[in-house]
């Protein structure tokens, strides 16, 4: 049976005109099977953010030249249409970008970004998906709905900037989820709060997750299999515990001590904390 994605020999280039041209991501092939999450691991620099970038379309073609095959179905997703592959982003494969207060309108409500997502692809009167956004914010655990509903970003801690980006993800109920480092920017139970709501939202909807994120803590808590990523290149792949064991010498460094990392803070994930809504 085929991988629900199936990633094979992308390489993005940035070219240059007064040197040669840089390779972010180097020749990198892997699967994601349906309902499994496949996370990806490296050090800051390694490629991980422009591999997800172009494996959706969203790399300015004058600015980086992507080769390779990126197939979703069995359909190819490298080189399609933006207008046909504006219908998969988002509703089929969806994205939680690392930095919500700057993915997020400064001028929308809260509420009315998941609506315009709902709006976009369902194609629902925007009475009917201003119902099913709030019933998103209840399903991301921020309440009261109401309030956080007519909230501007700025208005919004980062914990719950984050669930509200989740949501407008998870809204039309893709089948993959490409979460880009959705804790960095968390504390320590904020991020364990967040990642014990994503579990529950993956495992009642069935989706699959590409879970970008250094953090080895996050990764031995979420992932089913790890990918390491260095210098553009996957150079481990297996289960956590596996490479735990087994790291070579082209591996990081940096995993290891990550790893110990995990051991020392341990991977228990705590239970959610509402935060209050800033004023």
């Amino acid at each position: 049976m085929s991988a629900l994605l199936q990633v094979r020999n992308i390489t993005v280039e940035f070219p240059a005109s007064r040197a040669a041209a840089h390779t972010a991501v180097d020749n990198v092939s892997f699967d994601v099977d349906a309902a499994e999450v496949v996370g990806l691991m490296g050090e800051s620099g390694c490629g991980k953010t422009t591999l997800s970038l172009a494996m959706l379309g969203l790399l300015a073609k004058e600015q980086a030249a992507v080769s390779g095959s990126v197939m979703f179905r069995g359909r190819e997703l490298l080189g399609l249409d933006e207008r046909l592959l504006a219908r998969v982003r988002g509703a089929k494969i969806s994205l939680v970008p690392q930095e919500p207060g700057i993915a997020l309108s400064p001028v929308m409500r809260a509420g009315d970004q998941i609506a315009e997502v709902l709006h976009a692809h369902r194609k629902w009167d925007w009475a009917q998906c201003r119902i099913e956004a709030r019933s998103w914010l209840a399903r991301v655990g921020l309440m009261p709905i109401d309030r956080i509903y007519a909230s501007y970003p700025h208005q919004l801690s980062g914990g719950q900037l984050q669930r509200v980006v989740l949501a407008q993800a998870l809204a039309c109920e893709p089948e993959i989820v490409i979460a880009d480092e959705p804790t960095a920017s968390l504390d320590a139970l904020t991020q364990s709060s967040f990642l014990a709501l994503l579990r529950e939202l993956k495992s009642q909807l069935g989706i699959s997750v590409l879970l970008i994120s250094h953090s080895a803590h996050v990764q031995a808590s979420m992932a089913d299999r790890v990918l390491i990523m260095k210098e553009g290149r996957i150079v481990e792949e297996g289960r956590f515990s596996e490479i735990r064991g087994c790291v070579s010498t082209r591996g990081s460094r940096e995993f290891e001590l990550n790893a110990r990392a995990a051991d020392a803070i341990g991977t228990r994930l705590e239970p959610a904390v509402e935060e209050p809504v800033a004023r």
